[in-house]
């Protein structure tokens, strides 16, 4: 007979039992993100919607997958898991909209070296609560804790979103004119694109702590800057969708206004002033600390601005008093011109 220890899961590096304590801590969330579309419970092997209910009966399908990126590793730093989990919600959410798409579900999926269940049910629980603020369910997910892949106290987050736009509605580039207005929303900051290089000149470059309160910052730290979370744009923009009062919108993510503009622009060209914003501290702070190029500074951040409009000019004193209405500033940034799906910087 083998003298040898049993092995089990557990000796492998694999909790079970932590996976399970991760989704009752996030249950209460999770459940409170239903929507009447939702039919099951939570633990099923698949999460069931029935779009009927969520009064899609005649709809295109609309969905997209992405994560957080290295603004993970700030979090982690930080030691502040539940807002990078809103980011994710609400950058996907942001990617469907500007097709038209209301959202309808949300799945998450983490990946870590050794289950955490505080970590991972505060990842989840910001999933959730961003769900269920933005009229969503979180219909399902995986947690895979993967000993050897990941090292431990490593993570990754992301996400998978589905949502429906009627045919007539999509916003594909197609309506984009000659003429037409750029219309500039704020971010929050950096939202969830160009950490990498952020950390790199925060971090590396100036030397700063997560508890610093650089001037520039206007009395935030680092840590409160970095962190800010991706805004939710749906609330804000649903009325003008239902009135038919965009030609399109674009997301401005990794790539900035230099590269995401280009994607509903067709054979015409984005003018922009730059003289129409003036970034955050942050960014100044971002390319003063890099010593960056314009260009290369408007591809690797937001630059303060998180989503554009493109308006018709007749649509155009309605959304902007919308827009002003509930608080928002609004950045004339400049208009659309016949060309070759270009942005150009003036």
């Amino acid at each position: 007979m083998s003298s040898k220890t049993p092995l089990t899961y557990k000796n492998a590096g694999v909790d079970i039992d932590a996976q399970n304590e991760a989704l009752a801590q996030a249950r209460e969330s999770i459940l409170q993100s239903s929507t009447p579309g939702v039919l099951g419970n939570v633990g099923a092997f698949g999460g069931l919607f029935d779009p009927a209910k969520a009064g899609c009966r005649d709809a295109v399908l609309v969905s997209s997958a992405d994560g957080v990126g290295t603004k993970l590793d700030v979090a982690k730093r930080a030691g502040i898991y539940g807002t990078v989990g809103r980011d994710l919600v609400q950058h996907c959410i942001n990617d469907i909209l500007v097709q038209g798409a209301r959202p309808l579900f949300f799945m998450d999926y983490v990946g870590t070296g050794r289950l955490e269940p505080h970590v991972v049910s505060a990842l989840i629980r910001g999933c959730a609560e961003a769900c269920k603020d933005n009229g969503l369910a979180l219909l399902g997910g995986e947690t895979a804790e993967m000993p050897g892949l990941y090292r431990d106290g490593d993570f990754d987050l992301v996400g998978f979103i589905v949502g429906a736009v009627e045919r007539d509605r999509i916003l594909d580039g197609s309506r984009v004119e000659a003429g037409q207005h750029l219309i500039g929303l704020r971010s929050a900051g950096l939202h969830t694109n160009g950490y990498s290089l952020a950390r790199r000149i925060f971090f590396d470059e100036l030397k700063l702590d997560l508890n610093d309160r650089p001037e520039p910052l206007g009395g935030a730290s680092v840590c409160e800057a970095l962190l800010a979370p991706h805004l939710s744009y749906l609330e804000l923009l649903w009325p003008l969708l239902e009135q038919d009062q965009l030609a399109a919108m674009a997301h401005i993510t990794g790539g900035g206004l230099l590269d995401n503009l280009p994607r509903v622009l067709g054979q015409h060209d984005a003018h922009i002033a730059c003289d129409s914003w003036t970034p955050g501290g942050l960014f100044q702070m971002l390319v003063q600390g890099g010593n960056m190029e314009r260009d290369e500074a408007f591809r690797a951040f937001n630059m303060g601005i998180g989503m554009v409009l493109i308006v018709p000019d007749e649509h155009r004193a309605a959304v902007c008093a919308h827009l002003e209405s509930k608080g928002e500033d609004v950045y004339a940034l400049g208009r659309v011109e016949a060309g070759k799906g270009q942005v150009h910087l003036h």
